[in-house]
């Protein structure tokens, strides 16, 4: 049985699932060319583009248990962002972001990742939470460093992005890294002395 949509609420956020009343919002935040550079978005990012996201994506996510899509908004409803988990194997998911331009630096992104986080681990069985991101995108970087994430290393030729392959840094986040228990034992190799 999949998931039904939920709304996560933090101290300055409520994460819903995007619907067709965000089509508009979602497609005049796209418009940022950060947005459209760091993330896999179609670019130039048309209305059908938004439409086609809010009303058939992002639903199908939820109904599917596939990937799972917040829209992120203040309490008095202005959009601050996009966070979806995205199911890649048993037991883990991929947290993938954006922000508005005008919400960018105030730590709504990370507080989104956290609840989201914290939701997969309780609800979902999920015991491991990965963020990846285009080498260089240091503000998605930054979010996924103030979320408590562990950088694991580059991956060569991992993000194909508009048709061109690209290296991505991998990070992860584990239950116990928020003081939650596991769905299954987790024994961390032991520490490697430096290699020659």
């Amino acid at each position: 049985m999949e998931p039904e949509p939920v709304t996560l609420t933090t101290t300055r956020l409520v994460l819903r699932p995007l619907g067709p009343q965000d089509t508009a919002a979602v497609y005049t935040a796209a418009q940022d060319p950060d947005i459209q550079r760091w993330t896999t978005i179609p670019s130039p990012y048309l209305p059908e583009h938004a439409q086609s996201f809010t009303e058939l994506l992002a639903p199908e996510g939820w109904s599917t248990g596939s990937m799972f899509t917040f829209g992120v908004f203040l309490p008095d409803g202005a959009l601050t962002g996009v966070l979806s988990l995205t199911l890649r194997s048993l037991g883990t998911a991929e947290v993938g972001f954006w922000a508005t331009k005008e919400h960018r630096g105030l730590g709504y992104t990370t507080e989104a990742t956290l609840a989201a986080a914290h939701w997969a681990f309780t609800s979902l069985s999920i015991d491991r939470v990965e963020w990846r991101a285009e080498v260089g995108n240091t503000a998605s970087r930054a979010v996924a460093e103030n979320a408590g994430f562990t950088h694991e290393g580059t991956l060569r030729s991992s993000i194909n992005n508009k048709g061109v392959r690209r290296d991505c840094w991998l990070a992860s986040l584990l239950p116990s890294d928020l003081g939650l228990p596991s769905t299954a034992p987790y024994l961390p190799a032991p520490p490697q002395p430096p290699g020659p």
